[in-house]
């Protein structure tokens, strides 16, 4: 009995280390396979004074700074590589200043992969810095408007 255990248990490992899930389709095309539609949790951050801002916990967030160049601070891409954050400036006048928890990391504009920034500034009233995309490559924060 044993031995029929190993053998099942041997042939069946491939299958588990190399499966794919599949959402709404039978036969997923990657690791995760989504046929519909996707939400990710939004998060409104609505400071009441000028203090800085950490930005941890959703994907999508609204952000109203309290004044204008208010800091909101993304953790530090050397710890969360692959990790994306949408950031959006619900506030018509104010822009936010947006920087980064981590010694020597820097925010490269998707265009440019020689010229890093300290901070990126998320406009109050111009449109296509008013939303931004930050993707982490382990090192430094990437980031792009959304064409929007």
């Amino acid at each position: 009995m044993m031995k029929l255990f190993s053998l099942l248990f041997s042939l069946m490992l491939p299958a588990l280390i190399f499966a794919q899930v599949g959402i709404n389709t039978t036969d997923p095309q990657s690791t995760l396979d989504i046929n519909g539609t996707l939400s990710v949790k939004h998060t409104k951050l609505e400071p009441t004074d000028a203090t800085l801002q950490d930005i941890d916990d959703g994907v999508y967030f609204s952000i109203d700074p309290f004044s204008s160049g208010q800091q909101f601070r993304l953790p530090d891409a050397t710890a969360y590589p692959g990790r994306i954050y949408i950031l959006r400036n619900i506030d018509n006048s104010n822009d936010a200043s947006i920087i980064t928890l981590g010694t020597g990391v820097e925010f490269f504009a998707g265009n440019n992969s020689t010229t890093g920034t300290t901070s990126v500034t998320l406009s109050g009233s111009n449109i296509t810095t008013k939303t931004l995309i930050f993707i982490s490559d382990g090192e430094n924060w990437t980031y792009g408007h959304l064409g929007f």
